[in-house]
């Protein structure tokens, strides 16, 4: 029990690598390869660091509402992406399996959802997880048995546990959703309460231990409904289906196979290296 179960937002690091990378790397039939090529990077290097026992992958499922969109209008409205790193998105999952590693994917469900499921799991079964992703909302899932890791610059990533989040947010992991309903969130158009930043819902949690707490004492009545609807936006569903997760050893030649048959040379050379090596 070791060995963590290394749990990924396959989203966030496809993004980060499909902006981060010139979008000259191509593949065969002259597609966008950069997001693959760097993702890819990503999770070589993860792998290595981490020397995990498995890897899971949450993906979103760009062209299906969840319960957020239902609940909240305009919930990541006016999000727009390139056709290239969409196109990409939806064959990276066939990289990850071809690696011998789980996807995690299914309408009405994002990545964030996944990452929860797969570390609830791990820590009921008494393992250890380190979960990869660019998001804070993630920092949710912080505990003595989870660890964050957060990109933080190029090539370095910040290990985030319970002292970090609260150092950082001044709050505990289990209070990080009451803490995104009040302050808001840009990037998903959440709103939070008005006139509270984030010094005010770190002082507000403090006090009240609770959003529900807070609004029990009469605190923001006219947004206690949109309020808890924020927080339930930003809570992380832990009954998200999982695949078996199961011990894992990567099949590096498979992947470096289809890399080969993507026309991107140079990584499946790297995997090639790594399948003589393993």
């Amino acid at each position: 029990m070791s060995r963590p179960l290394l749990v990924i937002d396959g989203d966030s690091f496809a993004h980060r690598a499909f902006h981060g990378l010139p979008k000259t790397i191509r593949r065969r039939g002259d597609k966008g390869g950069g997001a693959i090529v760097g993702f890819a990077n990503f999770l070589l290097r993860l792998y290595a660091g981490e020397e995990p026992r498995a890897v899971i992958v949450g993906w979103d499922t760009l062209d299906a509402p969840t319960y957020r969109h239902e609940a909240f209008a305009d919930y990541q409205s006016g999000r727009q992406f390139d056709p290239e790193l969409v196109d990409q998105l939806e064959v990276l999952p066939q990289f990850v399996a071809a690696c011998g590693f789980a996807n995690a994917k299914a309408p009405g469900y994002e990545a964030d959802d996944f990452l929860a499921a797969a570390v609830a799991a791990e820590e009921a079964r008494g393992g250890t997880a380190v979960v990869a992703s660019g998001d804070r909302d993630t920092f949710q899932l912080a505990s003595e048995r989870t660890t964050i890791l957060q990109p933080v610059r190029a090539g370095e990533m910040a290990r985030i546990g319970p002292a970090e989040v609260h150092e950082r947010y001044g709050v505990e992991p289990r209070q990080v959703p009451d803490f995104i309903a009040l302050r808001g969130d840009p990037s998903d158009k959440l709103p939070g309460a008005r006139g509270i930043g984030p010094k005010g819902a770190a002082s507000l949690l403090r006090k009240y231990g609770s959003l529900e707490e807070a609004l029990a004492k009469g605190r923001f009545p006219a947004q206690a409904e949109a309020l808890l609807t924020y927080r339930r936006i930003a809570t992380m569903n832990a009954s998200a289906p999982l695949p078996t997760l199961g011990d894992q050893t990567p099949t590096w030649a498979k992947a470096s196979a289809l890399a080969q048959e993507w026309e991107l040379a140079r990584l499946a050379d790297r995997l090639a290296e790594l399948a003589r090596t393993a």
